[in-house]
């Protein structure tokens, strides 16, 4: 099932979701074998920011019936340590890379798209606007007025596709529209949903943080009303993800209107889920797709 993302070949639907799939370890793992059995269309890679970064407090993973917790907090060497070390073994995979994105002001938007961008080894980038600007303190995915505005500056530098990934804690048709204005390329959704667990002995945060985001089966439902919204709203492709375990979950994510559909927490479970899933769905075909729609 070949799809064009962005003019982009992926030859089926399913690439990963950014930081759910660590290619760099598997490959320690798994030695070429990994290469030759990639299970996605597409590789995303964990979001890079400017500058190195520790990560959260532990404990950064909560497990709950139907998802997962997860505040892991960006950990990463950061730009330089990201085109120096990382880079050069994320481009001996055997599909695109698209390269995920995160800082706090335009200036360090800018910086980091221009340097990824240059890279001949990166096909897309995805903007993770999940981090508050601090000139505004705004939460630049939960702001029309923010997504717009990055956007605008963004896309004078660079002509590869700008993938812009959507927050679920507010309406995102509003700053899916508003990107798209700017002059995104594709749309992704969902990201995780806010959640605080607590330890159930003491009360207290489990969390290190405090609160992280909620991933999996969990969020399926949200996933496909959100992602039909937005897909029916624009007219740029969207990536659309949230709780899939199984070429059906893909095929309904599909049906609501994405393009392409991403794994993540499944793949923690599974680590050749993207596989799977891409088979399961090429199984049911696209009889069954229309018959959906």
């Amino acid at each position: 099932m070949p799809v064009d993302l962005c003019g982009i070949e992926l030859r089926h639907p399913v690439i990963n979701g950014s930081g759910t799939f660590d290619a760099i370890a598997a490959r320690r793992a798994f030695g070429d074998e990994l290469l030759e059995r990639f299970p996605f269309s597409a590789f995303v890679s964990k979001t890079i920011t400017p500058e190195p970064r520790a990560g959260n407090p532990p404990p950064r993973i909560w497990e709950q019936p139907g998802g997962m917790v997860n505040s892991i907090g960006l950990p990463g060497k950061g730009l330089d340590g990201f085109l120096s070390e990382n880079l050069p073994r994320l481009a001996e995979l055997p599909v695109p890379l698209f390269v995920s994105v995160m800082a706090t002001s335009r200036d360090q938007f800018g910086r980091l798209v221009e340097a990824v961008a240059a890279r001949d080894e990166v096909a897309a980038l995805e903007l993770n606007v999940s981090c508050p600007n601090v000139e505004s303190g705004l939460v630049v995915g939960e702001s029309p007025e923010e997504a717009e505005a990055l956007l605008d500056f963004l896309r004078p530098l660079t002509e590869k596709p700008l993938i812009v990934k959507l927050s679920p804690n507010v309406d995102p048709v509003p700053v899916g529209l508003a990107a798209v204005r700017g002059g995104a390329d594709a749309l992704s959704l969902i990201n995780t949903l806010r959640a605080a667990p607590m330890d159930p002995e003491t009360g207290d945060p489990w969390l290190g943080s405090g609160s992280g985001g909620l991933s999996g089966p969990a969020v399926r439902a949200t996933a496909l009303e959100q992602v039909g919204a937005v897909a029916g709203a624009v007219e740029v492709p969207v990536v659309g993800m949230g709780g899939i375990e199984s070429g059906r979950d893909a095929a309904e994510l599909l049906a609501a209107g994405a393009t392409v559909v991403a794994v993540g927490t499944e793949s923690f479970r599974d680590p050749l889920a993207g596989t799977r899933i891409a088979a399961e769905l090429a199984e049911l075909g696209a009889t069954f797709l229309s018959e959906i729609r």
